[in-house]
């Protein structure tokens, strides 16, 4: 069997050697965590202190962890350190308030009582990317083990090291074992972790590899929730504040070097303040310091794979041919690792890949457009519907634009970011269900109804 090497983004050093699990070893796991379950389920307050613990340990080695995803992916350390700071945030948001959230429903109803309850569905196998080893896989088992369920989790190739060290944090932390449980492998593993006996797949991932694991789900007859990929407007209009939109714009499009699902990828703007807005955008862009992740100073690391960089690459080189306008960078690093310089180009065409595709890199592209109906147009026209920002001082405008938006989440006056409290999630080909809030606990459980009559002695039956 082939083995998987991770890789060091920064050097293009080679950091390990992993042996892909087989499908044998993959029922085997299902198998002990089926096994973990019913006891798992039971008891809400153990569950509880078992998350809390997991929170301390955590918290103690936030720093070795976040290192852990740095070398791996690239990310630079103080992102690494937000990301596990993050993950406590989500794991002690739902030992808190998943008790609330699963309370038994009343309804009024003919019968003599009714009320729905919230049960949990098993074992959850999870498929988990590169960009967010630790946030997105623990957003997911947040709120899937606190309504009783237990996971198996497949991480991405690239950071397989991440995956291993949160099954890790569990066992050292005093989880039950079975609880949660990391896979090795690459596409075939999660394929049969798809076929095994699990009872629903939540997959984080490419819109390509997200039509083939709903495919592969359905046709085992497995609850899914997708999140895929976005390609967020960013749309700035005439009354904006100028300085609080391009500050947002340098956060919401090259953080974690512009490789978020959640990133703001198409820029809109007004063109009475394009031009003030764009020499912003430039100057506090190019004071972001590109280079070792490793170092708490940088703000922008390498991409996370040679791909990755040869994508964004293509796409800015295909922008260039058709007419596009570089304002800044605009090309690769030269030297050892994935670089590429954070850009900003303006003169967008519709036939140009980066208006359509999904850009996962540090590149910006600018329009200029008449008016906010122009924004809401282009913003909609294409095939993702993830997140959305918009940045004026007409709250009541920007009210009516959010209901135009076509987008599973719109942020007004801030770039789009995940939180506990709402849900996650888009529309589209960006995939369909929700994580996070009270929404992303309900998509793994079974919401049962039950109701109670008085004996009956004729009825008339109508299904």
């Amino acid at each position: 069997m082939t083995q998987i090497t991770t890789v060091n983004p920064a050097t293009g050093e080679e950091i390990s050697k992993f042996t892909p699990m087989d499908r044998n070893q993959v029922f085997q796991l299902v198998g002990k965590a089926k096994r973990a379950f019913p006891e798992w389920k039971k008891d809400y307050g153990k569950r509880r202190s078992y998350i809390y613990n997991l929170v301390e340990y955590l918290k103690k080695n936030k720093t070795e962890l976040a290192k852990t995803v740095t070398l791996e992916m690239g990310k630079v350390l103080k992102e690494s350190i937000g990301e596990v700071e993050k993950c406590v945030w989500a794991l002690e948001f739902y030992a808190d308030h998943g008790d609330s959230f699963l309370a038994d429903e009343v309804l009024n109803t003919d019968a003599r009582k009714s009320f729905l309850t919230f049960e949990p569905l098993g074992v959850i196998g999870s498929i988990m990317p590169w960009n967010f080893p630790y946030w997105q896989a623990l957003r997911f088992a947040a709120p899937c083990l606190m309504g009783g369920n237990v996971i198996v989790m497949k991480p991405s190739s690239i950071t397989l090291q991440s995956g291993i060290e949160i099954e890790k944090a569990f066992t050292e932390s005093g989880m039950p074992d079975g609880i949660f449980q990391t896979l090795v492998g690459s596409v075939d593993t999660a394929n049969h972790l798809i076929d095994s006996n699990v009872s629903a797949i939540t997959f984080t991932g490419s819109t390509n590899a997200g039509a083939k694991v709903g495919q592969r789900a359905a046709m085992n007859l497995k609850k899914c929730v997708l999140e895929l990929g976005g390609s967020d407007p960013f749309i700035v209009l005439d009354d904006a504040i100028i300085e609080k939109a391009a500050e947002g714009a340098v956060k919401g499009r090259f953080i974690n070097c512009g490789q978020s699902c959640v990133a703001s990828k198409r820029f809109f703007v007004g063109k009475n303040i394009a031009k003030d807005f764009i020499e912003l955008f430039i100057k506090r862009t190019s004071r972001l310091k590109v280079g070792d992740p490793t170092s708490i100073e940088t703000d922008v690391g390498p991409l996370a794979s040679k791909e990755g960089l040869e994508t964004i690459s293509g796409i800015v080189e295909d922008a260039k041919e058709k007419g596009a306008e570089i304002l800044l960078g605009g090309s690769k690093i030269e030297g050892k690792g994935n670089f590429y310089q954070p850009t900003i180009l303006t003169n967008i065409k519709p036939n140009m890949r980066i208006a359509k595709e999904e850009t996962f890199g540090p590149v910006a592209p600018i329009t200029i457009v008449e008016n906010e109906s122009e924004a809401i147009r282009l913003a909609n026209d294409v095939e993702f519907g993830l997140g959305a920002s918009i940045w004026t001082k007409d709250l009541e405008k920007a009210d009516k634009m959010s209901r135009r938006i076509e987008s599973g989440i719109v942020s007004v006056n801030n770039v789009v970011l995940s939180d506990p409290r709402i849900p996650f999630g888009g529309i589209k080909h960006s995939g369909f269900g929700r994580e996070l809030s009270r929404y992303g606990m309900l998509e793994f459980v079974n919401i049962k109804a039950v109701r109670f009559y008085e004996n009956l002695t004729h009825h008339h039956y109508v299904e």
